[in-house]
């Protein structure tokens, strides 16, 4: 594989999504996840090539949008371990 031929895939599947996004399959959510993951891996090329300061801007931005994304992730995971701790509570109270 050539140099140019990572950019030229990458490409080809950018469009690929855009595409199956104007046809109504519902690739949304995916393709929003994927920003953040390019800024992040963007962030780790520059902080791995010596550029530790753009590296880590990039990183932490890259965070905040994919904690962003992931937020409706994080509040069903938090949910569910409240009633996961309160069954929990109830049967320890309901042996004592």
């Amino acid at each position: 594989m050539r140099s140019g031929n990572g950019l030229a895939i990458l490409l080809i599947g950018f469009g690929g999504l855009i595409i199956l996004g104007k046809l109504g399959i519902g690739l949304g959510f995916f393709l929003g996840l994927l920003i953040p993951i390019l800024i992040i891996l963007l962030g780790v090329m520059a902080w791995n090539n010596g550029n530790r300061l753009l590296g880590g801007v990039l990183g932490v931005i890259g965070v905040i949008m994919l904690l962003g994304k992931l937020s409706h992730l994080f509040v069903w995971v938090a949910a569910i371990a409240l009633v996961m701790f309160g069954v929990s509570m109830l049967r320890r109270n309901s042996r004592a």
